[in-house]
């Protein structure tokens, strides 16, 4: 009995501590749509191959000095500063090099509204097989959002990825992002309040 009183004194506690009424509550997106573009310049160079102890050669293959691709993220908007999403993305790093990857992304929201500053966190997997299979990356990508209409941003960033493949052949890309995130809820901008 005590540990339950316990249990809903705290959880009382902390609901009153973290409320804010209505007025003051920041705004979310609510459910997400986010299609966008990169492209990017790889800055790892190349290892050298002729450590290889094996009697037999093996094919090796490198990602080229630019990657660029499509991606498309849908997700929700859970609280003011926390977005989950997930989707696909679709990159290109040289002939024959066409990956298409699914991605989970959390994204980080400063000062959601007309202007919010944004953190996404990528890991993606590939799903298809091209010259190479099996390959992943983690990125991360820093953009502003800029309101458009009422259920519209643009937005812009710039992008980091490291792609692993499974020889060990990997790149790093840095680069730009550009897209656009059609949202849900039309009073998340200033253009939907009436």
């Amino acid at each position: 009995m005590n540990i339950k009183l316990s249990f809903f004194l705290i959880i009382f506690t902390f609901h009153n501590a973290f409320s804010q009424n209505a007025e003051g509550r920041k705004s979310k997106m609510d459910f997400y749509f986010n299609p966008s573009l990169n492209i990017g310049f790889n800055i790892k160079s190349k290892q050298d191959h002729n450590t290889n102890n094996s009697q037999y050669i093996e094919p090796r293959s490198n990602l080229g000095k630019f990657m660029y691709g499509v991606t498309a993220i849908g997700g929700y908007h859970f609280i003011p500063n926390f977005a989950l999403g997930t989707g696909l993305k679709y990159s290109f790093a040289q002939d024959n090099y066409h990956l298409l990857y699914w991605v989970i992304q959390p994204k980080i929201i400063f000062s959601p509204g007309d202007r919010p500053f944004y953190i996404d966190i990528n890991y993606g997997k590939q799903l298809n097989h091209s010259v190479v299979s099996g390959t992943e990356f983690w990125g991360g990508r820093l953009g502003m959002q800029v309101s458009y209409s009422k259920r519209l941003s643009q937005e812009g960033g710039i992008v980091f990825e490291a792609h692993r493949l499974k020889n060990q052949d990997n790149g790093f890309f840095i680069g730009l992002s550009y897209g656009v995130t059609i949202f849900s809820n039309k009073n998340y901008t200033g253009y939907g309040q009436d």
